[in-house]
């Protein structure tokens, strides 16, 4: 039997350090201090997979921490357009929101999430305007939350393993918290990144999130780049009590280069 998702939660704390602080958090997140650290799931070649291409292209550690996806992330656009960790879509196919697909990476009929578990979908650009000039990284293009849809009927709150995978996060069944914006790169700004990013909190509660909304997409509202250092997901994910579990990402540019 697979560890519960609450387990696998907790377990995230140790892989983020200090990336989450649960001081002043709201109350929701203080319940994962109270409880012991769960076992660090073991990487698969196919998330192992997922984890190298975020390194090959930076994304770790420039965008999140280094961590081990537990579940594969399919975001699709239309049939013809989805992202393969890499690979580059223009501008004109992404006009609609995506959907998102989480599957068990081990087995694809069997699931780590119940049907009750919260989860967080987001969008990020940390090439805003360039990758070279990233004084507006990062950029905001989506941040949505909800229950996943199941492909039936069988997945459940009991603690057994449950049926029914994989798990479906449709724009119909995600609640906006800043609503999608398709990805724009400027003009002579080389190929941006788009990161696809499944957060859940790290207690694991199925309640209603508190999330708070960046006041603007530059920078998700933070402050001015200093020092060179940029912020975006990772600092909201923080303040949040968010953890990643699973993460693609795709590149697109502008025509005119």
């Amino acid at each position: 039997m697979k560890p519960t998702f609450g387990l696998i939660a907790f377990g995230l704390l140790a892989s983020l350090g200090n990336a989450v602080s649960l001081v002043g958090l709201p109350d929701q997140h203080v319940l994962a201090a109270k409880l012991a650290v769960g076992p660090q799931p073991e990487p698969t070649a196919t998330t192992e997979g997922v984890r190298k291409a975020l390194k090959n292209a930076e994304i770790i550690p420039t965008v999140i921490d280094d961590f081990v996806p537990i579940l594969n992330l399919e975001a699709k656009w239309s049939d013809d357009h989805q992202a393969a960790l890499g690979n580059t879509l223009k501008p004109d196919d992404l006009q609609d929101t995506p959907s998102v697909l989480l599957k068990d990476p081990v087995s694809p009929t069997t699931c780590l999430l119940r049907s009750s578990t919260i989860l967080v979908v987001v969008i990020t650009d940390p090439d805003a305007p360039s990758r070279d000039d990233p004084k507006w990284s990062e950029f905001c293009h989506w941040i949505a939350v909800g229950h996943p849809d199941t492909e039936d009927d069988a997945v459940t709150d009991e603690p057994t393993e449950p049926q029914g995978c994989p798990l479906s996060l449709s724009p119909h069944s995600l609640e906006d918290v800043v609503s999608y914006t398709p990805p724009a790169p400027p003009e002579k700004t080389g190929k941006h990144r788009y990161v696809i990013l499944v957060l859940a909190p790290v207690n694991g509660t199925s309640e209603k999130l508190h999330l708070s909304k960046p006041s603007e997409r530059k920078r998700w509202g933070y402050d001015e780049v200093v020092n060179g250092k940029t912020h975006g997901v990772r600092d909201w994910a923080a303040e949040n009590g968010l953890a990643p579990l699973a993460a693609n990402f795709i590149y697109a540019q502008n025509e005119k280069q």
